[in-house]
């Protein structure tokens, strides 16, 4: 295949980028930076913003299939910029694929786009959106993977994989928060229920993006359709989280503040930084407060089913790679 992966030099987007190349795939990349480890790979790389439908256009030509893995992460910042790049971002993907006939679109959304405060145990793709959100992020999300969704016809096959808590080697955003957060003794427990929460190792993820890319035509079974992607072994957040810690030879967190209160500072912060428009994120959000207070964990049933998912690496098997790796790199 021709490929266009928007957002190829990220962490879910490169892994995803290898294993296309090691299949023999020819790989176009759209992302604001350029990248060394890209080039190396012999990744033609196109530079644009994903709000720049004209530069999307050219990166799109010629292609046979886009992967959409780009977005505007995050806890904290203005809804114009989350707006921009995750919804306006996404219409300018689909108007590529459009102008150019391409008949496939695999889109990264986000497990997020149903999280509604409460415990998810067990849920399935029936999950329905929130009435409100309590983050930008996954409210644009959710609007973003509603285009994609409807964009699905006879001409254009599009299909939504939900990959939660990605971490691995090479990972940039959870990993290495949580590791900041201990050395800085920043980091608490949040209640002591043992809630359970699904994750999934990289190299998982994006195996799952290929199964989905080779099943997906116009009219196929998994046209138009939404999967939960995990490693399909749910285990105690907290347990979770310290083995990280334990990857990167560090102790346990073991202090702790009740969710109620955790919320609440969440709010006053919240409130802090808009009134004072202070940098940075805030110490606290009411989105990660009940985050790290409830259960979400899914059934990847139907990816196993119509995708022919199956987690090939391990938690435990992962987490042996991630100390590998974390011996390797600076300390974050």
């Amino acid at each position: 295949m021709r490929v266009l992966i928007t957002g190829g030099g990220g962490f879910l987007g490169g892994v995803i980028v290898r294993q296309l190349i090691e299949r023999g795939d020819e790989v176009r990349s759209f992302s604001r930076g350029e990248y060394p480890e890209l080039s190396r790979l012999r990744v033609e790389q196109f530079r644009g913003d994903l709000a720049d439908r004209e530069a999307l256009l050219r990166a799109a030509t010629g292609c046979d299939i886009v992967f959409h893995v780009a977005a505007k992460a995050g806890i904290w910042g203005p809804y114009r910029d989350f707006f921009r790049a995750n919804v306006t971002g996404t219409e300018n993907v689909l108007a590529a694929c459009r102008a150019h006939g391409i008949q496939r679109l695999v889109y990264t959304s986000s497990p997020s786009v149903v999280f509604d405060g409460r415990d998810v145990e067990g849920g399935d793709e029936s999950l329905p959106y929130p009435a409100h959100y309590e983050a930008h992020y996954p409210q644009t999300k959710a609007q973003a993977e509603q285009l994609v969704l409807a964009a699905n016809s006879t001409t254009l096959a599009t299909v939504s994989l939900r990959p939660h808590l990605i971490w691995g080697p090479g990972d940039n955003h959870l990993v290495p928060r949580i590791i900041a957060k201990a050395r800085s003794g920043r980091l608490r427990r949040i209640g002591d229920r043992p809630c359970l929460v699904d994750t999934v190792y990289v190299d998982n993820a994006a195996r799952a993006h290929l199964l989905a890319a080779d099943r997906l035509l116009p009219g196929s079974q998994i046209s138009g359709r939404t999967y939960f992607i995990s490693n399909g072994e749910p285990v105690p957040l907290w347990e979770m989280v310290n083995r990280i810690l334990a990857a990167a030879s560090l102790p346990p967190v073991t202090r702790s503040i009740s969710p109620m209160l955790a919320y609440e500072v969440g709010v006053i912060c919240e409130g802090l930084w808009n009134v004072l428009r202070l940098s940075g994120e805030p110490l606290m959000t009411r989105f990660v407060a009940r985050e790290l207070a409830t259960a979400h964990w899914f059934d990847i049933a139907a990816a196993r089913r119509e995708l022919d998912y199956e987690p090939t690496v391990s938690l435990d098997e992962g987490l042996i790679r991630l100390g590998t790796w974390l011996k390797r790199v600076p300390a974050p």
